[in-house]
């Protein structure tokens, strides 16, 4: 039940808060708010929050900084909630480890889905047909979907869920492309933003994680204006 999940709200404008707690308590989540940085990160490791929804401006530090002060010991799903509308803040989010980025004012339903969206790869749910069981190799690259594990040459390759979630359904779908549309709505859910800013970030992060040389890609290559291609297996 909501009522078992708890989600931190770190937001400083009172009225922006108090919208945010009346939809989740509505769905019968608990709320747990704060209203500093400080404040947030105390309640983050002492009511150990399933998900976090974060304001980057805080009055006694900025957002970025909380983002990387909880990425230093924890792994839950944070979703910053900001004015700040320019592509570079939110590449600079998602880079230091938000999960999802959504621009104020927002609406009830995208809200809630967002959050749907972030519980649901927090806890390894499939929202499409089940990844097949036989792990799927390429010159080198190995993909583990039961172990959700990511090898090159042997060595673990360490990926954020989203990142793993990603390379599975174009593994998956091996040989084919898929279209940016389809891979944001399956990661981020329906109300994504309408740009490829985010999938972009973490498609630079796989590459640069996994191919040998992120600029001659030999795994997952571009359809420019289109979408991804997982490279066909050996």
């Amino acid at each position: 039940m909501n009522q078992m999940i708890k989600i931190l709200v770190i937001e400083d404008e009172k009225n922006i808060r108090n919208f945010i707690t009346s939809v989740l308590t509505s769905q019968k989540y608990q709320v747990i708010p704060a209203v500093t940085g400080k404040e947030g990160l105390s309640q983050a490791a002492s009511r150990c929050p399933d998900l976090i929804l974060l304001d980057l401006g805080l009055p006694d530090m900025d957002g970025l900084s909380v983002i990387d002060r909880l990425r230093e010991w924890s792994s839950v799903p944070i979703i910053v909630i900001s004015a700040r509308i320019q592509e570079e803040d939110k590449v600079q989010a998602l880079d230091q480890g938000a999960d999802d980025y959504i621009t104020k004012p927002f609406g009830n339903s995208e809200l809630l889905a967002r959050i749907r969206t972030a519980l649901r790869h927090s806890n390894r749910m499939q929202t499409d047909a089940p990844l097949p069981n036989r792990p799927y190799h390429s010159q080198g690259l190995t993909i583990d979907f039961e172990k959700h594990q990511v090898l090159r040459n042997g060595t673990e390759i360490h990926l954020t869920q989203n990142e793993f979630k990603i390379v599975a359904l174009l593994a998956k779908n091996c040989g084919k492309v898929l279209l940016y549309d389809r891979l944001i709505e399956h990661i981020w859910g329906p109300y994504s933003e309408n740009d490829n800013t985010i999938l972009r970030v973490n498609m630079a992060n796989i590459r640069r994680k996994i191919e040998p040389n992120p600029a001659e890609p030999v795994y997952i290559f571009t359809e420019i204006g289109v979408g991804y291609r997982m490279a066909e297996e050996d």
